[in-house]
Parts: C-alpha cells; sequence; structure tokens
C-alpha cells in the first residue's frame, strides 16, 4: 500500500495534534502567568528580606534580561534539539526554578529562582511558534496562533489579580506553590503526548555571535531598564556605557549574521516584505501597549485619585477582552486575510490615543474604561493577524528565526517602552513645575501628571499614526516554499 505524504502534519489524520497543542499551551500559560504574578508581590518582599526597591526591582529586571540574552539563542536550540527535548527541558528548568523561588530562605536564592524561570519562559514562547508553523498550514494558522494569542495576553492580564488574592490570603510563598503541580502536569502530559516535528540540523555553534547577541541584547535590555526604573538616568556612565556597547555589538552581530553559511540568527529574514511590516506594526504596538500598561495607572492613581485596585479593575476589562478575542481574530485572518482586520484596527487605536492625549484631571472614569477596551481590541486585531501573515512568507528553513527575532522583541521593546516613556512623562511634570509660583501645592503636582499623560500618549498618536500608514501596505502572504513551486512548474509546463 502506498504511503501518504503530508506536507504540514495537520492534514494526516493519524496525526494526533490536540494533545500537542495542549501540551504546549498549558505550559506556556503558566509560564506566562509567571511573568506578571510576582509585580503585586514586590512590596511584599521588601519587607520580608528586608530590601530597598532598586534591589527587588532585580525580580522583574533579572527575568527581561534572561529573556533578552536567551530568545536569540533560541533558533539554534531549536535546530539543535528536538521538539520533547527542548519543551520537556525547558518546563524542567521552569519547574526547578519555580520550587527554588518557593523555598527560598533568602533573596539571593529567589532571584536564582526567578531567573531560571526566565530561561523556561523565553524559550517556551519560541517553541510553540515554531512548532504550529510546521504543523498547520498557512490557512489554518490563524486560528491557532489566535489561541497562542489568547495565552500570551490572558495570562500576564489575570496575573495582577491572581497575585493580590493568593499574596492577601495565602502568603508571597504560594505565588509559586500553586504553579508547581500545573508545571509538574506539563512536562508529564508533554512526555506521554509530545511528539516531534521538524527536522534537528545541527547547525554550527558560532561563539562570537554568541557573544555579541549576549552583549547586544543584554545590554540593550539592562541599559534601559536601569533608565527605566529610576536607578539611573539616561545620561548616567553606565546606562550610556550599556546602551552605546548593545548598539555597536548588534551592528557588528548583524554584519557577522549576513556573512555566516549558518548565522546563529538569520537577519536575511527582513528581506520578505510582509515579515518586516509586521515586525514593524508589532513594535508599535509594543509601544501602545506599555504607554497605556505603564502611564495610565498613574494617571488613574494621581489626577483622577483613585486606588491601585481601583485602577486595576478599570484595565481589567480591556485585558481580558483582548484575550478572550485573539481566537475569534484568528479565525477571522483565516477567513479574510489579514487587511480587513489590520487596517481598521490602526485606525482605531490611532484615534483613541489622540483621544487620551486629550485627557485632563476631569476625564470620566468610563472614558479611560472605553479608551482601555479600545486599544486592547485593537492590539487582538493586528498583533496575532499580522505576526502569522508575516511568517507564512517565510520559506520553513527560517521559521525558527522569523520566530525567534520576533520573541526577541518583546524584552527589548519592553524595556526600551518603559524607560522612554517614564522619562518623558518625568521631564514633563519637571518643566511645569518649573513654570508654577507654588510647585507644591497638590493642585499643580496633579496638573503636572496631566500635563506628563498628555505628551507621552501624543507621541504614542504620532507613532500609532505611522503604524497605521504600514498597515495600509500590508497584503496577504503566500509561503516562500509554495510560490518558489508555482514558479518551477510553471517553468516546466513552458
Amino acid at each position: 500500500m502506498k504511503e501518504t505524504h503530508y506536507e504540514f502534519l495537520a492534514d494526516d489524520p493519524n496525526f494526533k495534534v490536540k494533545p500537542i497543542m495542549f501540551s504546549l499551551i498549558i505550559g506556556a500559560f503558566f509560564a506566562i502567568l509567571n511573568e506578571t504574578l510576582l509585580n503585586i508581590a514586590l512590596t511584599t518582599l521588601m519587607g520580608v528580606f528586608d530590601i530597598p526597591a532598586p534591589v527587588v526591582q532585580w525580580m522583574v529586571t533579572g527575568f527581561m534580561l534572561v529573556m533578552g540574552i536567551l530568545i536569540p539563542i533560541s533558533a539554534l536550540m531549536l535546530q539543535s534539539f528536538t521538539t520533547r527535548q527542548m519543551f520537556i527541558g525547558t518546563m524542567t528548568v521552569f519547574t526547578i526554578g519555580t520550587v527554588i523561588c518557593a523555598v527560598a530562605p533568602n533573596f539571593g536564592v529567589l532571584l536564582t529562582g526567578r531567573l531560571l524561570q526566565a530561561v523556561g519562559t523565553g524559550l517556551l514562547i519560541p517553541i510553540i511558534f515554531n512548532t504550529f508553523l510546521l504543523i498547520f498550514p498557512p490557512e489554518r494558522r490563524g486560528g491557532v496562533m489566535g489561541m497562542v494569542g489568547l495565552v500570551i495576553m490572558f495570562a500576564p492580564a489575570i496575573g495582577p489579580t491572581l497575585s493580590g488574592v493568593i499574596v492577601e490570603n495565602l502568603g508571597w510563598r504560594y505565588l509559586f506553590i500553586t504553579v508547581i503541580p500545573f508545571a509538574l502536569f506539563s512536562i508529564a502530559f508533554g512526555w506521554k503526548y509530545l511528539a516531534n516535528v521538524g527536522e534537528v540540523t545541527k547547525p554550527k555553534v558560532d561563539v562570537l555571535s554568541i557573544a555579541l547577541s549576549t552583549i547586544g541584547f543584554g545590554g540593550i535590555v539592562l541599559g534601559f531598564s536601569l533608565a527605566g526604573e529610576g536607578e539611573s538616568s539616561f545620561l548616567a556612565p553606565q546606562v550610556l556605557t550599556l546602551i552605546i556597547a548593545g548598539v555597536l555589538s548588534l551592528v557588528f552581530f548583524t554584519i557577522r549574521q549576513l556573512r555566516l553559511e549558518e548565522p546563529l540568527l538569520d537577519v536575511r529574514v527582513f528581506k520578505f516584505p510582509m515579515y518586516s511590516i509586521a515586525v514593524v506594526l508589532f513594535i508599535i504596538l509594543m509601544i501602545a501597549m506599555f504607554s497605556s500598561e505603564i502611564i495610565l495607572p498613574m494617571f488613574m492613581q494621581g489626577p483622577l485619585a483613585l486606588t491601585p485596585e481601583q485602577a486595576g479593575l478599570i484595565l481589567l476589562p480591556g485585558a481580558l477582552l483582548n484575550g478572550l478575542l485573539s481566537p475569534v481574530m484568528g479565525k477571522l485572518f483565516d477567513k479574510f486575510g489579514p487587511r480587513v482586520m489590520i487596517i481598521p484596527a490602526s485606525a482605531i487605536l490611532t484615534t483613541t490615543m489622540f483621544t487620551l492625549s486629550q485627557a485632563s484631571a476631569n476625564t470620566p472614569v468610563w472614558q479611560i474604561v472605553v479608551s482601555y477596551m479600545c486599544i486592547m481590541l485593537s492590539i487582538s486585531a493586528i498583533m496575532m493577524p499580522a505576526q502569522t501573515n508575516g511568517l507564512n512568507q517565510l520559506p520553513k528553513k527560517l521559521y525558527p528565526h522569523g520566530t525567534a527575532i520576533m520573541n526577541t522583541l518583546q524584552p527589548v521593546a519592553g524595556a526600551v517602552g518603559v524607560a522612554v516613556f517614564i522619562s518623558i512623562l518625568t521631564s514633563r511634570q519637571q518643566s511645569y513645575l518649573n513654570g508654577v509660583a507654588n510647585p507644591d501645592a497638590p493642585g499643580a503636582i496633579s496638573q503636572a501628571v496631566v500635563e506628563g499623560v498628555e505628551l507621552v500618549y501624543f507621541i504614542a498618536f504620532a507613532i500609532t499614526a505611522i503604524g497605521f500608514i504600514v498597515s495600509l501596505f500590508i497584503k496577504r502572504a503566500r509561503p516562500k516554499d509554495q510560490e518558489d513551486n508555482q514558479e518551477n512548474a510553471v517553468a516546466e509546463s513552458m
């Protein structure tokens, strides 16, 4: 009997897709949930371990730094190990880190466990993207990537709320203890059901590329993180040194990748226009998200005089809407293509940013709720469709590199976005207070925050307007492999 060859495993009726999806998604959910689960507990940890804010902030900075260093080499790892080895290995490291955090007797041990968690979290998302690209044909990827989007957005959204409940009722150690059973279940389920996809090619390891990547991405993430946390300004010697060293290293890294036969991170993915457009839109969305998630709570707890709990509840509907709509947007992408969603969503996002740039101390709460819902709705309609469309244009051999580059941008954009927007806000506040007669008056302080928020959102409006213009050039991408096959078929028929 002749054996049927299937280009994509999802087309093979004997291939069990659902157990693989379940294994990967449940592991990713709890790993990504862990990113924001700890944020509300930082103040508690300061009291427990008797440490100042700059020290405890390393629980966040260190996490982003490890992700920024590891994700760029994920392409190499995905080609060097099987799917099972990568998933079980990263989830095991994540679980070990979680256990260490749960029993940590001091802050040093707690931070060590947190960094191990970052290793697992940083590598899981590239594994998921690469695996799903290999399993599903382009016309079915939207819905699948929408499920990934639900995990990526929904888990961080409920993290702070869940964290507050756990810390208040059970104690900070249960932030880690409650994750352990699910992590162990994910490992066991993956061990039993997860199948290997793709090909292990064992590419050559270029040590210099790894060193340049580490210094480049690590320097930028660390430099901007230090500036954004208030430890230093952009002009501080250590910040400037880290950022300049990072930028120069990335320049040399890019040049070297173009000369290598087997690059660590193949930057030739930017030769594909839909991928490049997806990357630009992704960066702009990161800017929109961070301007809202960082600046809006400051605005609500300052001029609007709301409590932290009230501010969190106001942002929750938008975050939940984003997560719940991601699978829907993915299915719409499969059916209608990217333009139908991305162009209108970009217009809504740009309009919302302009509306927020007109905010004042008298802005009603309902307007903030609606504005944030519009932002998160727009992001759900742009992010995964744009990413999926961009990755669809790449040939299979570039999937690991395309996913690695996109996922590297998240911690980098996070560090840069926070630092830049906080700097703009504080600079505008100080400029306003320097021009008033009584800068210590509550009214002046409140208005200074308003002035800063208005400027931040006006800049965000300008950036998202550029995103809207870029979105006009997007079109449904065809896989490069498919294009080549069609061209060959036409040539043979002539």
